[in-house]
């Protein structure tokens, strides 16, 4: 994965597996796409803008201890649209 270069949909894509198969914590990756959705410098496809709109805040949970806001199996539903929309 690139250090500083604008990540490509492969990118994105690996995070959406690396989180799932516990790879990298949400946390992780969280601010992984944090930074770069709130890169100003940066032009960003939709599908692009919408997978990392929905890995920035995929660490947030219910309430202080509570589980997450999107569980796993939602996780992975996201990551089969991702699939099917770069098939398109």
């Amino acid at each position: 994965m690139t250090a500083g270069k604008q990540p490509d949909l492969d990118e994105i894509e690996a995070h959406f597996v690396a989180l799932l198969e516990r790879r990298m914590t949400r946390d992780a990756v969280d601010r992984w796409a944090c930074r770069w959705l709130t890169d100003d410098s940066l032009s960003w496809d939709e599908l692009s803008w919408w997978a990392l709109d929905i890995l920035c805040g995929i660490d947030l949970r219910h309430g202080p201890g509570g589980a997450y806001l999107h569980d796993d199996r939602q996780v992975r539903d996201w990551l089969v649209e991702l699939r099917s929309r770069r098939a398109r």
